[in-house]
C-alpha cells in the first residue's frame, strides 16, 4: 500500500526505518501529547515488528511512514486503527519529527490518506483522539473538516496522570469529494 502526494510518499513503516523512527518518537518534548515514547531503540524495533502484515486488517493498528520525496527521509508516521470488526470505522493519529513541523506535511498526507480510506476502502467514519491542550492537532483536524464529537474528562492515564481526551470525526458523506 502506497500513497503519493506532491511532496510525500506514504508507505508501510519497515525495520529499515527504525533509527529515524526512534529519533523523533523518543523526543519527549515533541511528543508530549503521545501515549507512547520509546526509551530505547529496541522498543521502536518491537513496535515495528508488531505491524500487521496487511493494511486494512480489522481490529489492528497499521503504521505508515511519511517519506519526503525530495530527500527520501522519514519525516513522520501515521497510525491507522481499523477499529471495528465490520471494518467501517478508522481512527488516525500522526507524528512528525520536529524539523518537519510547520511545512504543511500533516495536512497534505492526511488529506490524501482520508480520501483513500473513503474512496478506495469505503470507510464510513474516521476519528481522531486528541489531548485538548494540543491546539495544533485540533486546528489540523478542523481544517480537514472534522467536527468535535466528545470531550472525555480524565479518561486516559498517561505517565501516571489522568488526562482529558477529545474525539473528532468526519463521515464519508461529509468528506469533500
Amino acid at each position: 500500500m502506497k500513497i503519493n502526494t506532491p511532496r510525500l510518499l506514504l508507505r508501510p513503516l519497515v525495520m529499515d526505518d527504525k533509527v529515524d523512527f526512534y529519533y523523533y518518537r523518543s523526543d519527549d518534548i515533541t511528543n508530549k501529547y503521545q501515549g507512547w515514547i520509546p526509551k530505547e531503540i529496541s522498543e521502536a524495533e518491537d513496535f515495528i515488528n508488531k505491524q500487521p502484515s496487511k493494511f486494512n486488517t480489522p481490529e489492528s493498528w497499521f503504521q505508515l511512514a511519511i517519506i519526503e520525496n525530495s530527500s527520501l527521509e522519514l519525516v513522520g508516521d501515521i497510525g491507522v486503527h481499523f477499529s471495528d470488526e465490520e471494518n467501517f470505522q478508522v481512527e488516525i493519529g500522526i507524528t512528525l519529527r520536529k524539523e518537519s513541523h510547520g511545512k504543511g506535511y500533516a495536512l497534505e498526507c492526511l488529506d490524501n490518506l482520508i480520501s483513500y480510506l473513503f474512496s478506495n476502502l469505503n470507510k464510513h467514519r474516521i476519528t481522531a483522539s486528541i489531548d485538548p491542550k494540543n491546539i495544533s492537532s485540533i486546528k489540523l483536524v478542523e481544517a480537514l473538516g472534522f467536527r468535535k464529537e466528545a470531550h472525555f474528562k480524565q479518561s486516559l492515564l498517561i505517565d501516571n496522570k489522568w488526562v482529558d481526551d477529545i474525539i473528532y470525526a468526519v463521515l464519508s458523506t461529509e468528506w469533500k469529494k
